[in-house]
């Protein structure tokens, strides 16, 4: 029984050697995004919807800063009811300022959300196509910021899985 014992315990570490080693990957999900045509083509239309917000605010800020010139200019031969009217007129503008700058921030959000989340989306498909593909046990993005990944223990699958991006257009 002792020797039956002994041989098992011999043998198990033997046996788990015998196994395949687990495979481990990494990928730079933010190289194959920002080299995807679709990629450049939202990243474009984001800017563009951007400098149009820009521009409106721009002339916004314009025209508050010449009703508060010409208030200022103007605030000291004012009727009393005048210059409470063009206050409240500056404090409308200023409010209204306020917010398009929070409307326009929300929608470029929304938008950049809309149209980053299919990439995003078909990319991680792709990572998970290779990763079942290769049986690995995982793939890490070393766009998250990993400071080292050993060359010898992790394969580096980016083109793997850029291949496969091009089979899911």
């Amino acid at each position: 029984m002792r020797k039956l014992i002994a041989m098992l315990l011999f043998c198990a570490p033997l046996a788990a050697f015998a196994q395949t080693a687990p495979k481990f990957g990494h990928v730079d999900a933010m190289a194959i995004m920002q080299g995807l045509p679709e990629f450049i083509k939202a990243r474009g239309e984001i800017e563009a919807q951007a400098k149009q917000y820009e521009n409106d605010m721009k002339a916004m800020q314009d025209e508050i800063q010449r009703k508060t010139e010409e208030y200022e200019k103007n605030q000291s031969t004012m009727a009393p009811t005048a210059k409470t009217e063009a206050e409240t007129t500056l404090q409308g503008l200023y409010t209204k300022y306020q917010q398009a700058l929070q409307d326009n921030q929300q929608a470029l959000q929304k938008a950049q959300q809309e149209k980053l989340q299919p990439i995003q989306t078909k990319i991680i498909t792709a990572i998970q196509n290779v990763g079942k593909a290769g049986g690995y046990v995982y793939i890490m993005d070393t766009a998250g910021g990993i400071p080292y990944i050993s060359s010898t223990l992790s394969k580096d699958v980016t083109e793997e899985v850029k291949a496969e991006m091009n089979k899911l257009k």
